[in-house]
């Protein structure tokens, strides 16, 4: 008997209920149990829907005989990842030129097959190692104190550092979900590597940088931190390129500690916020390593590689252990791509580091209990670092967080459809119509080139963006209205627990992500869900707009 019996509840409390579900034998029963019963259309194309998203999941793609007409390119490209046997590649190319010969899935699969046995024109021969100076006798870096990128193969590394912003003396949230993330991250580390080389556990260390900061750093202990190293200093109330960036990277390889025993942490990571994004970057560059920038997940595991510029011989694969894995949307705006910071030969990539969209991790709960050791970090900062002084500023009383609420209404570029000023208002009064609800917006309304009404100006700002750039959401329900669903966007927003898409286009990427897709002009659609709302009816509506 599953938990849930349908037949005793409305058609409005269930599909909340419903998408939580993952167990498809337990959805199978309910679907029975209605079919005995009140035997509503309705509630049995909810219940015969997330069976059908659960069973697509479940099942496994085999490269050896899967019917490739039957995926896209995109499908193939992320499959062929993962296959290692030349053999079963080259039986893959023959049959997607016997079918649809699409110019792009060849392309993916001879690039597989080339990464793994390396290209033709490769003589088996293993790299020789040439300083730069000898390489590139011509090259005139400008930065003169860094004309050529360190090569520290054979030195030490371990441990994740976190980078703590705060604001108003304040941890930010991302700053405690990184920390809990690094944690997470690192007990697995221990249990599954036995900690580094030599068998030590390795830590996470929270970096606090600012003025009067000295107080939060218990409260980093309190999320995750083994290790918390803070400077403090009346010039570092407001973030400052210079001084931030010399100060972190002298904490991380320059200071000379008995618990620092080692050249650079083998991973950073950084909140991809306004300041974060800045100092990510500066950081891994004096570091002399690589940034995969607006994460929205990380996880170490091994990576099989058999491209010669990382093994240092055609033909050979090698497992590359403790590779941070960093997953984040694609510069095409379609798919992910996994971004590794992959040593080659001559050459260590560390630490290798990511910047973490907000939202991303969930906030964890802080345990008062935990034991770590605070340090102050103590150098004298030089006048020059702080060329720029900030005479005046303001603070915005209270800015616009999308998070937190019960329902989440996204207004896109369909309301040029019409007016985009009575696609503003129309999106706005169906938030009314709910007792907690959020209105936000997609990139392309707040970067277009719309002339709106006065009266809806004020809502188009930066800080009601949502996705890759803006805020994370993950409300109950989130209604998106005249949204494509480009992965900028989807990033921000696939973890709510219902998704209505409200498109006149079949075809939009958002629908492959919604829980309901009505296929039409928002103009008309939303003005039939505020009469539902009205009426009590949202939920039935919803089930029987996206049944046509």
């Amino acid at each position: 008997m599953p938990e849930i019996d349908p037949t005793e509840h409305e058609i409005a409390e269930l599909g909340p209920k419903v998408n939580q579900i993952d167990d498809v034998d337990e959805l199978e029963e309910m679907l029975e149990l209605e079919t005995e019963g009140e035997d509503r259309v309705p509630v049995k194309t909810l219940l015969e829907s997330r069976i059908e998203k659960l069973s697509a999941e479940d099942e496994e793609v085999d490269p050896e005989t899967v019917d490739l007409t039957e995926l896209t390119i995109a499908d193939i490209a992320n499959m062929v990842r993962d296959v290692d046997d030349a053999d079963v590649l080259r039986d893959m190319l023959e049959r997607e030129k016997a079918g649809d010969e699409r110019k792009g899935a060849l392309s993916q699969i001879e690039s597989r097959i080339e990464s793994i046995e390396g290209s033709a024109d490769d003589e088996g021969e293993e790299l020789e190692y040439v300083p730069p100076e000898e390489k590139y006798p011509e090259l005139d870096h400008p930065t003169a104190d860094k004309q050529y990128v360190e090569g520290t193969a054979g030195e030490t590394y371990r441990d994740m550092w976190v980078y703590c912003e705060t604001q108003q003396g304040e941890l930010i949230d991302v700053s405690k979900e990184m920390l809990g993330k690094a944690r997470e991250l690192m007990d697995d580390y221990n249990d599954k590597y036995g900690g580094d080389e030599d068998g030590n556990p390795e830590d996470v260390v929270a970096v606090i940088i600012g003025d009067d900061v000295a107080d939060l750093a218990d409260e980093a202990v309190a999320y995750g931190a083994d290790y918390v190293i803070y400077h403090e200093d009346e010039r570092l109330e407001r973030f400052r390129h210079k001084p931030y960036t010399e100060i972190f990277c002298h904490m991380c390889r320059d200071w000379e500690q008995d618990w620092r025993d080692y050249h650079e942490p083998r991973y950073t990571i950084f909140p991809a916020t306004n300041n974060g994004r800045d100092l990510s970057a500066l950081v891994q560059g004096e570091l002399d390593s690589g940034l995969a920038s607006d994460c929205s997940d990380l996880y170490i595991d091994e990576a099989m590689i058999s491209n010669p510029a990382k093994t240092g011989k055609p033909g050979d694969s090698v497992e590359f252990e403790r590779v941070l894995h960093m997953p984040r949307p694609d510069f095409s705006g379609f798919e992910y791509s996994t971004i590794l910071c992959i040593d080659k030969p001559f050459r260590d990539f560390h630490p290798q580091g990511a910047s973490v969209i907000p939202g991303a991790f969930d906030l964890p709960e802080p345990d008062a209990d935990r034991e770590g050791e605070v340090i102050e970090h103590d150098i004298e900062l030089p006048d020059d670092w702080f060329q720029i002084d900030v005479v005046e500023y303001d603070i915005l009383d209270e800015g616009v967080d999308l998070t937190g609420h019960e329902v989440v209404i996204c207004m896109g570029r369909g309301i040029d459809r019409v007016d985009p000023t009575e696609g503003i208002e129309l999106g706005l009064e169906l938030a009314n119509q709910f007792d907690d609800a959020g209105f936000g917006l997609t990139r392309g309304v707040i970067t277009a080139s719309y002339e709106f009404g006065g009266h809806v100006e004020q809502y188009i700002t930066e800080e009601r963006q949502i996705g890759e750039s803006g805020q994370y959401v993950q409300p109950p329900l989130y209604i998106a209205a005249g949204v494509s669903g480009a992965v900028q966007h989807k990033v921000g927003m696939d973890e709510a627990e219902t998704i209505v898409a409200i498109n006149t286009d079949p075809d939009a990427d958002i629908r492959d992500f919604s829980d309901y897709f009505i296929e039409g002009d928002l103009f008309e659609v939303i003005p039939m869900l505020i009469d539902a709302l009205d009426a009590g009816e949202f939920e039935a509506a919803l089930l029987e707009a996206s049944d046509d």
